[in-house]
């Protein structure tokens, strides 16, 4: 029932009036009178850089123009060989994104018809960055520190939107969900929906937005998790239920948006700089809000007498059903609750990263155990300290580590952790057996 209501949504929404497809730039094909010039485009992390202008100029003749797509792939086909200059317009790059070693912008390519020639450029977010692309791209300096840590701060507080929810779900259930990360896809689809295809304002696409995330949560502990915890299922059976749903929805919305990357907000975001740190509009408000939003959850679990019930439950759900307190409410609100957080997490960060796609969940699903993990399972404010190591220090792995192996940073931190302190910073240790 559940997924029926999931595609069902997913459906009106997708093809409303008005829908659109993500924009794709003019494809090369070559042949005996066609040679390509072509490359792929992507930011300083590593997301597709769409709508940039490449352009291709013979010794003779006009110049050629490509556009990037939303993959970030771009191609100029040629139907002269010879030696072409090929420039990337600056103008054109996301927001917040500069060309890497800009005084060699002009490229030199040698096109044969029938045949053809890539270039690479490389983006960073500081403005006139040098690359030495014999040492990996990682020279320390002191601003590209000040830009990853804020990076990371950025990142840590969007991570603790969706990791404070999947902690209060394990507190209170035992339940480590899989598919909490398809509920932030969600998030950033709904809201891809709402403001890009339907046009609504992007402050009621967000509420609207959250509003469904909720009520997806609801409706799984009504019609999944509730009737199977009655049937005395254990804990790796509902954990295997979690894996099946969280590949059925990736693929449903694979199948109704589609593979690429789409834009919550289609203009490029403005970048305001602090003491040196670039930054979008849209990340200043996006940690702003999340700092309201964690604040307030805070105030819910320690000021309120249903916060307090729920931290019951979360440390003895056989006392606390002792106590009077109503277990599966609190149980159905704290799903309700994680997946408004975890839709609201999805909106902010596919504003922030310029794009969401079927996959963005899945993308940072490691990111959100290992924060959870490492703040201490079940634990709200663990989750939130965890969320805030972790974003910090993959986010300072890219002075090291170039591109995607940031990631790999939270699989060894999720290790580690088990290693040595396997219930997290505010875990506590229990006997076995």
């Amino acid at each position: 029932m559940l997924m029926l209501g999931l595609l069902a949504t997913i459906v009106s929404l997708a093809f409303a009036p008005g829908a659109a497809s993500a924009a794709t730039s003019s494809t090369c094909t070559v042949d005996a009178t066609t040679g390509c010039i072509q490359g792929t485009l992507f930011t300083s992390d590593r997301k597709p850089a769409e709508g940039v202008t490449i352009t291709a100029k013979p010794d003779s003749g006009d110049a050629l123009t490509g556009t990037s797509n939303a993959a970030g792939k771009w191609a100029i086909p040629v139907k002269t060989a010879g030696t072409y200059t090929v420039s990337l317009d600056e103008s054109t790059l996301p927001s917040g994104q500069y060309l890497a070693n800009a005084a060699t912008n002009d490229r030199k390519v040698q096109v044969s018809l029938g045949s053809q020639a890539g270039t690479l450029f490389q983006l960073s977010t500081t403005k006139g960055a040098t690359i030495d692309n014999n040492n990996s791209g990682n020279d320390f300096s002191w601003q590209r520190f000040a830009q990853q840590l804020m990076s990371g701060i950025r990142l840590g507080l969007l991570l603790a939107l969706a990791a404070i929810g999947l902690s209060l779900v394990y507190g209170t259930t035992g339940l480590q969900s899989f598919a909490h990360g398809e509920q932030v896809t969600l998030g950033g689809l709904l809201a891809y929906t709402f403001a890009n295809v339907l046009g609504l304002n992007l402050i009621l696409a967000a509420i609207i937005t959250v509003v469904i995330s909720a009520a997806t949560g609801f409706a799984q502990d009504a019609f999944i998790w509730k009737p199977l915890r009655k049937k005395g299922l254990s804990l790796t059976q509902l954990m295997i239920v979690t894996i099946g749903l969280s590949i059925a929805l990736q693929y449903a919305f694979q199948y109704f948006y589609g593979a690429a990357t789409v834009r919550i907000q289609t203009a490029n975001p403005k970048v305001v700089t602090i003491a040196g740190v670039t930054l979008t509009v849209q990340s200043y408000v996006a940690m702003g809000i999340s700092i309201l939003v964690l604040g307030g959850a805070a105030f819910f679990l320690l000021r309120t007498r249903t916060g307090r019930a729920t931290r019951a439950v979360s440390d003895n759900p056989a006392l606390a059903a002792a106590s009077g307190i109503d277990v599966d409410r609190i149980i159905r609100l704290v799903w309700t609750v994680a997946a408004g957080l975890a839709g609201l997490s999805g909106v902010m960060l596919g504003l922030v990263l310029n794009g969401v796609n079927w996959q963005t969940g899945l993308q940072i699903l490691l990111l959100i155990f290992a924060a959870v993990t490492l703040g201490g399972l079940g634990t709200a404010f663990g989750a939130l300290v965890g969320s805030m190591i972790v974003g910090i220090i993959v986010e300072l792995t890219n002075l090291v580590l170039p591109g995607d192996f940031k990631y790999a940073t939270a699989l060894f931190i999720l290790i580690i952790i088990l290693l040595f302190r396997p219930q997290g910073i505010f875990g506590r240790r229990e006997r076995i057996g």
